[in-house]
């Protein structure tokens, strides 16, 4: 009998939920955001946009 599991590759981009060091919200953002992300609630900047990829500014409480 043959093995018929499907090899799915894991994506490479993902959803985090980060902390804002400014005013202690939590958000979630995307790991390949194409913007740069804001604070939702103090407007600080969370993290910067490098092409595809971000540079996180914020710290991470849980990659979703």
């Amino acid at each position: 009998m043959e093995n018929n599991k499907l090899n799915v590759p894991k994506p490479k981009s993902t959803f985090l939920k980060v902390k804002c060091a400014g005013c202690g919200n939590e958000q979630t953002i995307f790991s390949n955001a194409n913007k740069d992300v804001k604070c939702l609630a103090c407007n600080n900047i969370l993290a910067e946009s490098r092409g595809g990829k971000i540079k996180l500014k914020a710290k991470v409480v849980k990659e979703l």
